[in-house]
């Protein structure tokens, strides 16, 4: 079978990637980062998303820089309650530095080892918090980097399936594959329930209020 790295996060986004993923008849391989975030929940539901569709994966330990995040800091709050026409403007202090540039790099050594030709992230630029590392010009620098800094070169591309979707269509597109949302978690605080006030919640029930359905999770 055709082969794809698939980052995997926990998060419905990236849970509908690896399904498209599926669907588009790759065998995926996953990567499930473990970089000291508060939300260590994330993890057990990547775990289970990877196991639900029979896929290898790998769990990745890195120590990012505590202080710069809200997601690797309990000094820094997280934000609550704000606006859904404020999300997105600015970069908020849940941005971890240069995260993804880490993550597909480590993911890009992980193709050219496995001899993947695809490397699948779900990331999104429409109903998204405004991380620099989430736009397409980002993807679009990277992907030049990865042909001129390999000597796979052109044969391994990125794939941002879901970069300009909404997260309305994102979890309607989702649910015609089976993707099984009960297992996703996408809340900053990671304790046992969602608590329905970060910006992640507030975009997941954003997504699930347009998409006419109702959030399993709550």
């Amino acid at each position: 079978m055709k082969k794809a790295v698939v980052l995997l996060s926990g998060g419905l986004d990236s849970a509908t990637t690896l399904y498209i993923a599926r669907k588009r008849g790759y065998s995926c391989f996953c990567l499930i980062f473990d970089y000291g975030q508060r939300h260590r929940k994330e993890i057990t539901s990547a775990r289970a998303l990877a196991k639900r569709t029979s896929s290898r994966y790998e769990i990745i330990k890195l120590r990012l820089p505590e202080e710069a995040s809200a997601l690797t800091s309990r000094r820094i709050p997280i934000p609550q309650k704000r606006s859904l026409k404020t999300i997105g403007k600015n970069i908020p202090p849940t941005y971890v530095p240069a995260r993804n540039i880490v993550f597909l790099g480590i993911a890009l050594s992980y193709a050219e080892s496995l001899g993947a030709k695809k490397i699948f992230i779900g990331a999104n630029a429409l109903d998204f918090s405004g991380y620099p590392d989430c736009r397409p010009r980002f993807f679009s620098a990277f992907s030049k980097a990865a042909r001129t800094g390999t000597k796979a070169g052109k044969s391994i591309r990125i794939e941002t399936p879901l970069l300009n979707k909404t997260k309305s269509s994102i979890i309607r597109a989702g649910t015609r594959l089976g993707v099984p949302y009960n297992l996703t978690w996408s809340c900053y605080r990671g304790k046992r329930k969602p608590c329905g006030t970060c910006d992640s919640c507030l975009l997941r029930e954003k997504g699930f209020a347009g998409a006419g359905m109702k959030d399993p999770l709550l």
